[in-house]
């Protein structure tokens, strides 16, 4: 015991500090070299200058990522270039600042992407399923909306003289894009054949969200006296079906539905914006996107889809083609750029979301993936010392990794065991894997199917199944669930925020998802102009 003893006072002493077991007395310490130089480098450090305006802002949201998301995308990416994945990063995961955020809504303990959104564009929680407006709004009631707006980051950023930008996989009228510039009462009011209102009196003073992106401009300086401002700059995703009216003589060439417009009131609102936009260009497929030139195109909108943009696992089988988020990143602040004034952008990964509504973890992931891809885009297009990128997540799945697979197991595959080479069995004798749900439609053997919404023409499949010749890491697998729903849904735990730029140090430790909105206003000095 006294071996023992002394063996430990030996181990304190060579790790605590010299001055614990000195018997020089602490002023006698200030002239040793030791603390000089210890003193010196805390001072430099200290001193050192952390920039915190903006030129520019980029604002990314993979939508539906949580840090399970996160996780699981990082070591498929591993995988996928031959890696065990598990050492790897996701391109902002090497940011230097990184923070939980929380996303409960003012209503909603497990939130939606409109509340979350709108938090974050605006600064003030809200309720869920309402856009740009706050909690005292009556969902579903468009005359509450009058006196309930909130002013937006992008809304700011154009009354600056910023250029600005909205970038998403999904329709560019679904919640989290539509949060940066609509106020609705529902966040599923897309156009005007989406609006249930019986009072007509009521449903003049409101504006469906695909008119409201077309009359921002307009919008915005009756509601603000004074304000001049020129509309947004660069508009890119996918939601034509919004824009055009509810006639066949008005399909694109890829349309996929035998009408593809939903509007009622015969309205066609790429006709409208090119009027108001002279200079303007409008495409719709690849061929359009890779003829832009950047140096010269002034303004650009562009709508890929007939609803969202394709999965990134499928996006080459689209009739027409379509850029991928990267791409799209890329030209949006080639463009923007062209003003010296500076820029806000706004990037979201819409489909990350809907692959894991699918129950469909490799759809998810190959999309968050991508993401990554885009952000790693921004990065190589900007300068670190003048623009701020914020990287995070409006809300996370019920997604979960578990068991306990070996390391450089394939995380899409079925959980083989440290030392083992064929796979665990649970105990009911069948293998599992080590990605699932704990809600949704559940299991499917799709094969090679790319496109995870085709489980929603079947029923749902749920509870243990006996996966002994599937091959899980395949496309269109879909794994297990517990809880047997139409969608899976999301979960209310905190999500990642990853930040680096100017003022990219203010975001530490736990934060509500309002401080993003604040982060974006005190690197540009939106609010004091």
């Amino acid at each position: 015991m006294k071996v023992i003893k002394k063996g430990l006072s030996i181990m304190i002493a060579s790790i605590v500090s010299p001055l614990a077991f000195s018997a020089v007395t602490p002023e006698a310490q200030k002239n040793n070299d030791w603390y000089k130089e210890g003193q010196a480098k805390i001072v430099e450090k200290l001193q050192q200058a952390r920039p915190t305006k903006a030129k520019n802002v980029i604002l990314f949201v993979g939508d539906g990522m949580g840090v399970s998301t996160l996780t699981a995308a990082r070591i498929l990416k591993g995988q996928l270039a031959g890696k065990s994945g598990e050492e790897g990063y996701l391109s902002f995961e090497t940011f230097p600042y990184s923070a939980l955020v929380k996303t409960y809504n003012v209503d909603a303990q497990t939130p939606d992407s409109a509340g979350t959104m709108t938090a974050m564009m605006s600064g003030l929680k809200t309720d869920a399923g309402v856009l740009g407006v706050n909690e005292d709004v009556e969902r579903g009631k468009c005359a509450s909306v009058k006196g309930n707006e909130v002013i937006t980051a992008l809304e700011l950023a154009e009354i600056k003289g910023l250029s600005t930008g909205l970038l998403s996989t999904a329709r560019i009228t679904h919640a989290t894009p539509a949060a940066a510039y609509a106020k609705s009462a529902d966040r599923n009011w897309e156009d005007i054949s989406d609006m249930k209102i019986d009072d007509h009196a009521e449903r003049a003073d409101c504006e469906d969200i695909a008119l409201q992106l077309v009359n921002f401009e307009k919008n915005l300086e009756q509601r603000y006296a004074g304000v001049d401002v020129d509309g947004i700059d660069v508009v890119m995703g996918g939601g034509r079906r919004h824009f055009l009216p509810k006639d066949k003589a008005f399909n694109s060439i890829d349309a996929v539905s035998d009408i593809e417009g939903d509007r009622t009131d015969s309205r066609n609102l790429v006709a409208e914006w090119s009027a108001l936009y002279p200079n303007g260009q409008y495409i719709m497929d690849q061929t359009g996107f890779d003829a832009i030139d950047t140096e010269k195109t002034e303004r650009l909108f562009g709508l890929f889809n007939e609803s969202h943009m394709q999965y990134e696992a499928d996006r080459t089988n689209d009739v027409a083609g379509e850029p991928s988020l990267s791409q799209m990143t890329t030209t949006a602040i080639q463009i923007l750029d062209n003003n010296e004034k500076g820029y806000f952008l706004t990037v979201e990964s819409g489909r990350i979301d809907h692959g894991h509504h699918a129950g469909s973890a490799s759809t998810a992931l190959h999309d968050a993936i991508e993401f990554s891809n885009a952000v790693q885009a921004a990065l190589d297009a900007t300068n670190d010392e003048e623009t701020l990128i914020i990287v995070t997540a409006d809300h996370s799945h019920v997604f979960t990794i578990a068991g306990y697979p070996k390391r450089g197991n394939p995380i899409l595959g079925k959980v083989v065991g440290i030392g083992a080479t064929e796979p665990s069995k649970a105990l009911d004798g069948n293998p599992y894997t080590t990605l699932g749900y704990s809600n949704g439609l559940g299991f499917r053997d799709l094969g090679t199917e790319t496109n995870a919404d085709a489980i929603y023409s079947l029923d749902a499949v749920v509870g243990r199944q006996d996966m002994t010749d599937i091959d899980t890491t395949a496309a269109g697998y879909h794994q297990e669930a517990t809880v047997p729903l139409g969608s899976e849904t999301h979960a209310g735990e905190d999500v990642a925020i990853h930040t680096s730029g100017p003022g990219a140090h203010f975001i530490q430790g736990t934060v509500e998802q309002s401080v993003v909105f604040h982060l974006i206003d005190r690197a540009l000095g939106l609010v004091g102009q």
